[in-house]
C-alpha cells in the first residue's frame, strides 16, 4: 500500500471513529476539516504525515499564523489572523489524530506537545507549556443602556424571534440548545424547560425554569405556530415562503442576532451574549457558583468562573461595603507628606 493510501485510510478510520464514539455532528465536521487541512499542508511540504516530527508541527503552526486574508483554513476562508484559541483547536485535532496513530501502533510518540499544569516530576510534558499560549479575555456583557437598546429593536421582531431571544437569556441557552428545542421540551404548567442531553455541549441534560414574560411569549408563539403547522417536533419553524413550516437552522438565529446587533448599534452582540449576561446576572443577585454551574450545564466550576465577571460598579459596591476600612488601614501611610 502506498504512503498516500495509508494516510487516507487512517484519516478516514479516525473520522469514522469520532462518529462511532457519539461525538456531536458539528464536532465531527470540525475534526474532519481540521485534519484534512493538516493533510493538505503535509502534502504541499512533502512531509510524511505518519512519521511527522515536532518541527513539522511547528511549521504547520507557523503556516496557520501567516496565511493571508482570503486563504482557506480547515475548509473555510479566513479574513484575519487566527486567534490563539483557534490555533489551539487546530493543534488539538492533530494531537488527537496522532493519539490514534499511537494506539494503532503506527508511531511511538505524539509530535504535538501537551501543555500541563502542576509541579514537574520528570514525566514528559508535565509542567510544560503548550505550543500556543493560553489567554482568556473576559466575555463582553452589554450595559443596561445597551441591553435596553437591543430590547427596543427586538420589539419589532416576530413573536418567534422575541421568544428565542427571551429563552436564550432566561435559560442561558447555547445556540444549538435553543435551535434544537422541541415542543415537548417545554412544560408550560410549571414554566420549566428541559435541555436534552443530545443537544448540549457537555452531554448532560438539565431542567431550568423560565420567567412569566417568556411564558406569555411562548403562548403567543404557539398560536402563530399552529397557523403554520399542527405537528409536534421542532419548536422553532420557518415562516418564509420558501421553507414555510420547516425547522430553522442555527444560522437563521445567527442572522437574526446579527441584524439586532446592527440595528441597535451593539456590534459585539452575539448568540452567546445572552448566556453570558444571564449567568453574570445570577452571580450579581447572589446565586452560589455551584448553582450557576448546574443552571448552565457546566461540568467544571472553573468553566463557570470564566463566564462570571462583575462590572466595575459591582466591584466598587463590594469594596465600599466590605474592604474600605482594611484598605485604608494598609494604605494610610501613602498619604503622609514629608
Amino acid at each position: 500500500m502506498s504512503k498516500g493510501a495509508e494516510v487516507n485510510r487512517e484519516v478516514d478510520a479516525w473520522i469514522k471513529l469520532q462518529c462511532d464514539l457519539g461525538k456531536a455532528p458539528n464536532t465531527v465536521t470540525a475534526y474532519a476539516r481540521g485534519i484534512m487541512d493538516f493533510v493538505h499542508f503535509c502534502q504541499s511540504k512533502n512531509i510524511d504525515l505518519i512519521s511527522a516530527r515536532k518541527d513539522s508541527i511547528a511549521a504547520y503552526l507557523n503556516d496557520l499564523r501567516t496565511r493571508p486574508p482570503g486563504a482557506v483554513c480547515a475548509g473555510r476562508s479566513v479574513s484575519h489572523p487566527l486567534a490563539n484559541s483557534s490555533l489551539r483547536h487546530r493543534l488539538t485535532i492533530v494531537r488527537l489524530f496522532y493519539d490514534h496513530l499511537i494506539e494503532e501502533g503506527l508511531r511511538p510518540t505524539n509530535p504535538v506537545a501537551r501543555g500541563r499544569r502542576g509541579v514537574f516530576d520528570g514525566s514528559p510534558n508535565v509542567g510544560a507549556r503548550g505550543l500556543v499560549p493560553t489567554g482568556r479575555s473576559l466575555p463582553w456583557i452589554p450595559t443596561s443602556e445597551i441591553w435596553n437598546g437591543i430590547l427596543l429593536v427586538a420589539k419589532k421582531e416576530s413573536t418567534r424571534n422575541k421568544l428565542m431571544l427571551a429563552l436564550s437569556y432566561d435559560c442561558a441557552l447555547r445556540r444549538e440548545e435553543l435551535c434544537l428545542l422541541e415542543t415537548s421540551d417545554i412544560d408550560p404548567a410549571h414554566r420549566l424547560l428541559t435541555i436534552r442531553m443530545e443537544t448540549t455541549k457537555s452531554r448532560a441534560a438539565r431542567v431550568v425554569p423560565y420567567s412569566p414574560i417568556t411564558s406569555d411569549l411562548f403562548g403567543a408563539y404557539l398560536r402563530e405556530r399552529r397557523k403554520l403547522t399542527s405537528a409536534r417536533g421542532p419548536l422553532f419553524i420557518s415562516m418564509s415562503p420558501r421553507n414555510r413550516g420547516q425547522p430553522i437552522g442555527k444560522w437563521t438565529w445567527s442572522k437574526v442576532v446579527r441584524s439586532l446587533a446592527v440595528r441597535s448599534d451593539a456590534t459585539r452582540l452575539g448568540t452567546h451574549t445572552m448566556r453570558h449576561l444571564c449567568l453574570t446576572d445570577l452571580a450579581r443577585i447572589g446565586w452560589d457558583i455551584h448553582e450557576i454551574a448546574l443552571f448552565a450545564g457546566h461540568r467544571s466550576i472553573q468553566t463557570t468562573l470564566l463566564y462570571i465577571h462583575l462590572s466595575g460598579r459591582d466591584l466598587s459596591k463590594k469594596f465600599a461595603l466590605a474592604a474600605s476600612e482594611l484598605h485604608d488601614q494598609r494604605l494610610k501611610q501613602i498619604g503622609w507628606v514629608s
